[in-house]
């Protein structure tokens, strides 16, 4: 039996690695020694098969996660768990040249506070748009916890789009959450603050200071939030929490929760008890109901003013409209998640064993007869906790967070204190199972599990520590993420990844399919605004532009120079130096840094950028291309000449260091003669395939084109020098015109392997 048992194990594990092959056994012998090298079970193999995603393979699911202190996004693949992107929000990264070119400098600026630049960011809660309900994969918001900040991310190419700060906030952990139809973007303030920029003394604590919610309106035409029409709840100087919005019956309405409802100031250097004693010292805290479509009507109708020159809807007009209830919950909650079919809340309290599902229905009816337990200090009316309250579930010690199954009723809850995750079922309070992690888990995700149609299949727990899982690193560990498969009756752990950049806190899986990035830019964009750049150029029209002291130098970047090479300015000049990619072939993507400068810019095929900087000190100041996109990558370089003010330039001409002969010229053409034989076999097998159903391959086609067009150019000056006997330049330019043909052959072998590859066919 355990024989039988092995060899199908060997079948389905060799059949998922493409390395087992009909009628031989050789397959099986070579898995069993692997397996015995390694110290592996049969368990782990099976694992294995399951996350693997062969060589040129993609993933199913794509999931954005928070990258906490990094104030980046982190994007990767599940089943695989490879990384695939660090997207830059609210921090500089240079490999994306973001932070270090002038058009995401622009982006950066519009999270200014209190007129400072900030370039630290604490990323906390992504969220996908949504289109009634479901993941529709255009857009990506992201909070910045330590200065209260949206940042809006379009997925067409996965840049930074727009950053808005809180007016109200001084942080902001919960968020980003969206309504149904990405009307708005949710974020909750975290510690209570004056909402005045002024000095307020802590012990007017309840007086002065507040919490809140925040509704951002989003436009999807333009992609952008629109400060101007968002609205603010005023809040009891609670902290609030996480949030979500109400889907199906009880859409128009959000929720959060909220801890330290105690309103304690804590102050050890004062003789105070700290934070943590006060904060946690009753059963329960709040969670807050708000009816975001009444208020938005009510915005709508001028019937709330602004302040700080946002509108704010404060705690007497949201009682006098009756636009916001409370309802207790357990204590030190973090989780506040609505179930697919928005008839239900799950809240988790860290400081309880237990989840508590909460009924709209009930919490509707409550309000409807006006029935309330009583009012907060601030005149909030309170639901009574029976009246709203569907079951209380016993799920393990430190409940956080909830994520849904596509099973009806099944969900998930990480639980902190015991290391684990819990599957139950919302509808009959039944636990199904658990399963240990590794370890103290915080948030936990599955495939679309925010939405109203859950995926299942899928769970990542989102780990705090990972102690002794990895390779030691020194005392930083990375964070671990644990791939957990949900598809049987029982959960199985199927992988680790450590994750070495910042603490992400939560993440968000879509289905790869709904993803539809570019590949390419139109020739002369500016990503970040999307729209034509007034800085771009073309080849042949690169120029330097002076006005007073300003010097504007508009280039060209392609495979495998840099127009212009050399930059001559003065002194003291004012240096924008804007850049074009003129590729549009996929990933064929230019840098540009230079030495002094703190200049480092990423150009994708058709992007335009640029850099500005003061030449405050003359000297020779080199630059280059960053990226390793061609056999003369290194040979794509520049000089920026900053001339002493007053300078003249030197009577002498450059000389070269190599001289060559008419048989040197003559050699160079032979070789060019038999390169284009080459390019002409691999043109006429592109044309006489299907080539045009495959936009990959246009790319291609279009810049071996150019490419080709650009080797006649400068094969006729080639040409031109050699019948005036200068056999100097006839040489170099015919060296050119061979550097033009070989990125054409480049570009050519690319599309036939790819037609190859993709099974394109024939023309007959």
């Amino acid at each position: 039996m355990k024989f039988r048992h092995m060899f199908a194990l060997f079948v389905l594990v060799t059949v998922s690695l493409s390395i087992f092959t009909s009628g031989t056994v050789m397959a099986q012998s070579t898995l069993q020694k692997v397996m015995e090298e390694r110290g592996l079970t049969e368990k782990d193999v099976l694992a294995a098969a399951k996350t693997y995603v062969p060589t040129g393979g993609r993933d199913d699911y794509v999931v954005f996660s928070s990258g906490g202190q990094s104030g980046h996004l982190i994007v990767y693949g599940i089943p695989s768990m490879r990384i695939l992107k660090y997207v830059a929000v609210f921090t500089p990264e240079p490999w994306q040249g973001y932070g270090f070119d002038d058009e995401s400098k622009a982006i950066l600026a519009q999270g200014r506070i209190m007129g400072k630049d900030i370039t630290y960011g604490d990323t906390h809660h992504p969220a996908i748009s949504e289109t009634d309900g479901d993941y529709d994969g255009r857009y990506l918001f992201i909070n910045d916890k330590a200065n209260p900040r949206i940042g809006v991310i379009d997925l067409h190419d996965f840049e930074t789009k727009q950053i808005v700060a809180n007016p109200f906030f001084r942080s902001a952990h919960g968020g980003c959450f969206v309504t149904p139809n990405t009307e708005y973007v949710m974020e909750a303030s975290q510690y209570a603050a004056p909402y005045s920029h002024d000095f307020v003394p802590l012990e007017k604590f309840n007086d002065e200071y507040r919490g809140g919610l925040t509704y951002w309106k989003f436009n999807r035409e333009t992609g952008r939030i629109e400060a101007e029409n968002s609205f603010t709840f005023e809040m009891p100087p609670y902290s609030q929490d996480l949030s979500d919005a109400g889907k199906g019956p009880s859409y128009g309405w959000g929720f959060n929760n909220s801890f330290c409802s105690e309103r304690y100031v804590g102050g050890i250097g004062r003789g105070r008890p700290p934070f943590e004693a006060g904060c946690s010292s009753k059963d329960t805290d709040f969670l807050h109901i708000t009816n975001w479509k009444k208020a938005e009507e009510l915005v709508a109708a001028g019937k709330v003013t602004k302040v700080n020159g946002a509108y704010l809807i404060t705690m007497e007009q949201a009682i006098q409209e009756e636009l916001m209830y409370l309802v207790p919950e357990p204590k030190s909650p973090h989780g506040c998640d609505v179930t697919p079919d928005g008839k239900f809340i799950i809240v988790s309290g860290k400081l309880d064993s237990h989840a508590w599902v909460y009924s709209y229905e009930k919490i509707m009816q409550a309000i409807a007869d006006k029935n309330f337990e009583g009012y907060d200090p601030y005149g909030l009316p309170i639901i009574a906790l029976h009246d709203a309250l569907e079951r209380s579930v016993n799920v393990g010690l430190g409940p956080l967070h909830t994520q849904f199954d596509s099973e009806d009723g099944v969900c998930y809850t990480s639980i902190y204190v015991d290391s684990q995750i819990t599957k139950w079922n919302y509808r009959t309070g039944k636990i199904l199972d658990t399963i240990p992690i590794h370890y103290n888990v915080g948030h936990l995700m599955t495939m679309e599990g925010d939405s109203k149609t859950p995926d299942g299949k899928y769970l990542v727990a989102l780990n705090k520590l990972s102690i002794d899982r990895f390779n030691p690193v020194g005392p930083l560990h990375p964070q671990n993420h644990q791939l957990i498969d949900i598809r049987g009756s029982q959960m199985q752990l199927l992988y680790d990844m450590p994750l070495p950049l910042g603490e992400p806190h939560y993440a968000v899986a879509i289905r790869a399919d709904k993803l539809h990035p570019v590949i390419n830019y139109r020739t002369g964009w500016n990503s970040r605004n999307d729209e034509r750049s007034p800085h771009r150029s073309r080849a042949g029209r690169e120029r330097t532009v002076r006005n007073g002291n300003r010097v504007d130098i508009y280039g060209t970047l392609i495979r495998s120079h840099i127009n212009p090479e050399i930059i001559e300015v003065t002194e003291g000049d004012v240096v924008s130096i804007h850049l074009t990619n003129l590729e549009r072939a996929q990933d064929e993507v230019h840098g540009f840094a230079m030495y002094g400068q703190n200049i480092q810019l990423s150009i994708e095929p058709g992007k335009t950028a640029s850099a500005t900087f003061t030449a405050d000190k003359a000297g020779i100041y080199p630059y280059y291309c960053t990226e390793f996109c061609s056999a003369l990558h290194l040979e794509m370089q520049g000089y920026l000449l900053v001339q002493p003010k007053g300078y003249k330039a030197a009577e002498i001409q450059i000389e070269d260091g190599t001289k060559y002969t008419k048989e040197d010229y003559e050699a160079q053409v032979a070789t060019n003669i038999a390169t284009q034989d080459v390019i002409n076999q691999v043109v006429g097998f592109i044309t006489s395939h299907n080539y045009q159903d495959f936009a990959t391959v246009v790319a291609l086609v279009e810049d071996a084109t150019d490419q080709l067009g650009f080797a006649d150019e400068v094969k006729a000056k080639s040409e031109a020098a050699a019948a005036e006997g200068d056999y100097q330049n006839a040489m170099l330019w015919a060296n050119q015109w061979w550097q033009y043909q070989v990125k054409t052959a480049d570009l050519g072998l690319r599309a036939k392997t790819f037609l190859e590859q993709n099974g394109a066919v024939k023309i007959k």
